[in-house]
């Protein structure tokens, strides 16, 4: 018991005041890019309710990624195969939902996406490799699963119920894909910011050696943060098959940078010990934003990568300079 609290005030506390000017440079620049996408396409259609709307419905799945990575971050460690979790997971709902019922179906996709967290939180945990050569191996392992699992097919998914909930639906005039992205925000926050399992998640980015010392299992707990993270690929590849209305194994491949962007631009930090799930969530508005400005502009898909890449490594070097201050 005494541990445990004593664990809370040293994770949260300097949390939340060595966020604080990230943040409020995260805000401005959001207002600013905004303001000049406001002026600068005008005529385009920026500022119309349907394009907005669009922006914040298309990065509902980058949104609730961006949740799982944030816990993975800030415990140190680092997934690299959300993407081809999200394939995996859309493909494995509607196969099975083409034979069986909606629940198997939704049960399927989410079990799909714990099932490889699983896998590379043993190989992380238990096995003592680094997570970044773990979950690039099973990028490729489980894209190349995803191509095989359907012979390149897209796979229709045609249960109204399904695609209602988690694509196209609203209840009282709320898209369901807001609904479910603040939902994820929510919990996210309050697990992050107000539980015993948020603190230690802190407290082990910070100093897994300290954390281990003082009670913390920590190998338990990178396994849970790298399910988790599977978790929310799952639930990202429903949102995806429910808005598109099929499962292709495309699904989650440009999602890597856009979602690590959207996490180290709001906040937290890429060596563990800090992290913001609202800020992830900003980040990730930022980043559908972004591109949805570009493509407005005319800018090609390779310009929009490069000015993508150019947000990662100023996010980076900021938290990289807050971290060692």
């Amino acid at each position: 018991m005494s541990t445990t609290t004593s664990l809370k005030p040293v994770a949260r506390v300097p949390l939340t005041s060595r966020l604080e000017p990230q943040q409020f440079v995260l805000y401005l620049g959001f207002a600013a890019i905004f303001l000049f996408f406001a002026v600068t396409l005008a005529d385009d259609g920026f500022l119309t309710t349907r394009n907005l709307s669009n922006i914040v419905l298309q990065t509902a799945p980058a949104t609730v990624m961006a949740i799982g990575l944030v816990f993975v971050l800030s415990a140190g460690e680092i997934d690299l195969s959300f993407g081809s979790i999200v394939a995996v997971s859309a493909l494995s709902a509607a196969v099975v939902m083409q034979e069986h019922s909606l629940l198997l179906g939704v049960l399927a996709g989410l079990g799909a996406g714990v099932a490889i967290g699983w896998l590379n939180g043993m190989l992380v945990a238990y096995l003592g490799l680094p997570s970044f050569l773990v979950t690039l191996a099973t990028m490729g392992l489980f894209a190349g699963l995803a191509r095989s699992m359907t012979d390149l097919r897209s796979i229709p998914v045609v249960n109204e119920a399904f695609t209602g909930f988690f694509g196209s639906g609203s209840l009282f005039g709320i898209p369901s894909l807001i609904l479910w992205t603040l939902g994820a925000v929510i919990v996210g926050h309050i697990v992050y910011r107000e539980t015993r399992f948020g603190a230690h998640v802190v407290a082990t980015g910070d100093n897994a050696r300290a954390a281990q010392v003082s009670g913390i299992k920590v190998p338990r707990l990178r396994l849970t943060v790298l399910m988790l993270s599977g978790l929310c690929a799952g639930l990202a590849g429903l949102l995806y098959a429910g808005r598109l209305q099929a499962a292709k194994y495309t699904l989650g491949e440009s999602d890597l940078m856009t979602v690590i962007a959207a996490v180290i631009v709001g906040g937290t930090a890429l060596n563990g010990g800090k992290g913001t799930i609202v800020g992830a969530l900003v980040g990730s508005l930022l980043m559908g934003m972004l591109n949805n400005g570009l493509i407005l502009m005319g800018l090609s898909v390779s310009d929009q990568m490069i000015v993508r890449g150019l947000i990662i490594l100023v996010a980076v070097a900021i938290s990289l300079r807050d971290t060692t201050r």
